[in-house]
């Protein structure tokens, strides 16, 4: 008898806990969505937007749009349900891609199944969130003109302040008449951290491309192994940007035509001002300043974008080496390239197309470059003595010197 007294409270006790937890579940999710969106916005490239939400202790319902910060050139959205879970909330939905500002689907009469499916996992005890993106097939004809791919997937897992991705896409085909372009497989991995309100970031792409091959009656090139690596941080000083490719293998006619590296990185983008040009578009967007042409928007940003080369940017050419055992070229050169961004305010972006304005942001530039191992039939074009092997490029406010000489003209 008192243990039937005592099974009564503790069931209620367990569905109080059940209950307790189906409600910290869909607040803690509801909590994570909010702060995810709003870091993704911070980062300055997208406004998103979320709406028809429906929020309950079960299940939740909502439309996530993301679009560019200005232009509105395209829309991607997104619809989830979650249902939810003590431990974790499943959620699923729908990505559709709409352009411009009329929200029309430009692939609706092309997709060879239904628009793209999204799933996902959020775990509740540790924040994190899993899930992927199945890409449909598509193809998109146009009197003599074919777009198709083939599919593909996309993995992401993260949580606050931490997302990686990973993406599997199958080929792209576009061919027009006797040409045709193919580009795949390829994979990507992207991975994106940062602090909160995305005051600083870093961010890390690698892009492998199986295969390339394009064909024409005339010409045909196949490359293989191609490797593209970005990285971008934003800390407290500066906005740094480094590049590294690989072009792999180029083959033509049956005979190796090209292979080599370019590693390359922009430094010294004033971090401020970066911060402070994004503070910018954010506001001309919030206030409907979508469609304004390019003079209008960049009268608005040019004080900001000026201010992110108050630093003196460098590009530096770490290294870039090209083989062709085809043409019996070679290229291994390095260097760099200098912006003096004293009083920097006294440039301009708008009349940048004027001969006065170009000429005084040439004569900010200062750098070298050295070509090494310098080809016979290089110094042969820009009339060196046969036997220079060592390239000198210097350039001194604008004006560029090739091995103490005037550059000669190239173009006759």
């Amino acid at each position: 008898m008192r243990k039937e007294r005592l099974i009564v409270p503790l069931l209620v006790v367990l569905l109080l806990a059940w209950l307790t937890g189906q409600a910290v579940s869909s607040w803690l999710f509801e909590r994570e969505m909010r702060r995810t969106l709003a870091d993704l916005e911070a980062r300055g490239e997208l406004d998103i937007k979320r709406g028809d939400v429906e929020q309950g202790w079960w299940s939740s319902t909502g439309r996530i749009r993301l679009a560019p910060l200005l232009g509105r050139a395209w829309q991607l959205e997104l619809t989830y349900q979650a249902r939810h879970g003590v431990l974790s909330t499943h959620l699923d939905g729908e990505a559709m891609l709409r352009h411009g500002t009329d929200g029309e689907n430009p692939f609706a009469d092309s997709l060879v199944s239904s628009p793209p499916q999204w799933e996902a996992s959020y775990h509740t005890l540790s924040g994190t969130i899993e899930g992927s993106v199945q890409l449909s097939p598509l193809r998109i004809t146009q009197q003599q003109r074919e777009l198709s791919f083939e599919g593909g997937r996309l993995r992401f897992r993260g949580e606050q302040g931490n997302w990686r991705l990973r993406g599997q896409l199958d080929a792209w085909t576009l061919s027009d008449g006797d040409a045709r372009l193919e580009i795949g497989p390829a994979i990507l991995h992207s991975q994106y951290a940062y602090t909160e309100g995305a005051h600083a970031f870093t961010q890390v792409d690698r892009l492998q491309v199986e295969s390339l091959s394009w064909q024409q009656p005339q010409l045909k090139l196949d490359a293989s192994a191609l490797r593209l690596a970005n990285r971008i941080t934003l800390d407290d000083q500066e906005l740094r940007m480094q590049l590294d490719l690989d072009l792999g293998e180029i083959h033509t006619a049956e005979q190796l035509l090209l292979t080599g590296q370019v590693e390359a990185e922009l430094s010294r983008l004033n971090a401020d001002a970066i911060r402070g040009t994004m503070s910018r578009l954010r506001q001309l967007a919030a206030g409907g300043r979508h469609g304004d042409g390019r003079d209008a928007l960049l009268a608005e940003l040019e004080p900001d974008l000026l201010a992110t080369l108050r630093d003196s940017p460098r590009l530096d050419l770490k290294r870039l080496e090209l083989d062709s055992p085809m043409l019996g070229l070679a290229a291994r050169v390095d260097g760099a390239l200098f912006f003096d961004g004293r009083r920097v305010e006294a440039l301009s972006l708008v009349d940048l197309d004027e001969p006065a304005v170009k000429e005084r942001w040439r004569q900010r530039l200062d750098g070298d470059f050295t070509w090494h191992e310098l080809p016979t039939v290089v110094a042969l074009w820009l009339g060196l003595p046969l036997d220079t092997r060592t390239l000198e490029v210097d350039i001194g406010r604008g004006q560029v010197r090739v091995n103490g000489r005037p550059l000669p003209p190239l173009w006759r």
